[in-house]
């Protein structure tokens, strides 16, 4: 890799690419894609995986096979891209297609299914058709990516996302039609003494009686960041202490 491009977005384990995407790497993926319970041997399946990041944090993770779905032919190509120049590369392949019709025509089951999935369902849609694709409720509904997971994953299986914090009621619910429960939840607080504003859910198939909770500092008040954040980070983030937030979805 060439660690002087500084086109790349660089990660201890690995850099990738991000700019032809249609959602670059954001602080909402990071998180989810390090904070989901990966499986050390079988399948996993990425949704909506843009310039591929989440895949690539979770290959870094674990020794998974994993699979990449993709519409936009153009973030498809560069997660593509992005898994052949890692370590990983043998084992990560990415496929343009329609998440639905993919559902509909795999036979496997997958051990985890993660997503990032578009979430801005009632504001107005941005101008870029890319742009509006990835990230509104148009091209994958929420009742979409549940049906299609249900029907993919294993009995043990877990689906995590990354969703706001007040559309989490409404996901779990349409979630809970098709058998699938709130395991484990992080709230995310982009600031000590905020609201959250984002939420990492964990489902599957048992339902407990209620899920583990816990609670995720980004910043604290002076703006810097907390050392709850710092040591999630540590392994994967390069010169944290300098770091400014990455661009792109949930920042």
């Amino acid at each position: 890799m060439n660690k002087t491009d500084t086109r790349k977005f660089h990660l201890k384990p690995f850099s990738l690419s991000h700019h032809r995407s249609t959602m670059k790497v954001g602080t909402d993926a990071i998180l989810l894609g390090l904070w989901a319970p990966s499986p050390q041997a079988g399948k996993v399946l990425d949704v909506g995986t843009g310039c591929g990041i989440i895949s690539l944090l979770i290959a870094s993770r674990c020794q998974a096979i994993i699979d990449a779905i993709e519409l936009d032919p153009e973030s498809a190509a560069e997660a593509a891209e992005n898994f052949r120049n890692t370590p990983f590369s043998y084992r990560m392949r990415a496929i343009e297609k329609d998440f639905s019709a993919f559902a509909k025509s795999y036979s496997g089951k997958y051990d985890l299914i993660i997503s990032n999935p578009p979430f801005f369902i009632s504001d107005l849609p941005p101008e870029d058709e890319k742009k509006k694709k990835a990230r509104h409720h148009i091209t994958l509904t929420f009742k979409q990516l549940i049906a299609g997971t249900a029907g993919l994953l294993s009995n043990d299986g877990k689906l995590c996302v990354v969703l706001p914090y007040d559309k989490s009621e409404g996901f779990t619910g349409i979630a809970r039609q098709y058998d699938l429960h709130p395991q484990k939840q992080q709230l995310i607080f982009p600031f000590r003494g905020s609201q959250p504003n984002r939420i990492n859910l964990c489902l599957g198939f048992r339902k407990p009686e209620k899920p583990d909770t816990e609670k995720f500092i980004i910043r604290e008040e002076n703006k810097k960041f907390s050392k709850q954040y710092i040591e999630f980070l540590k392994d994967y983030y390069i010169g944290l202490g300098r770091l400014s937030r990455p661009e792109g979805r949930g920042n």
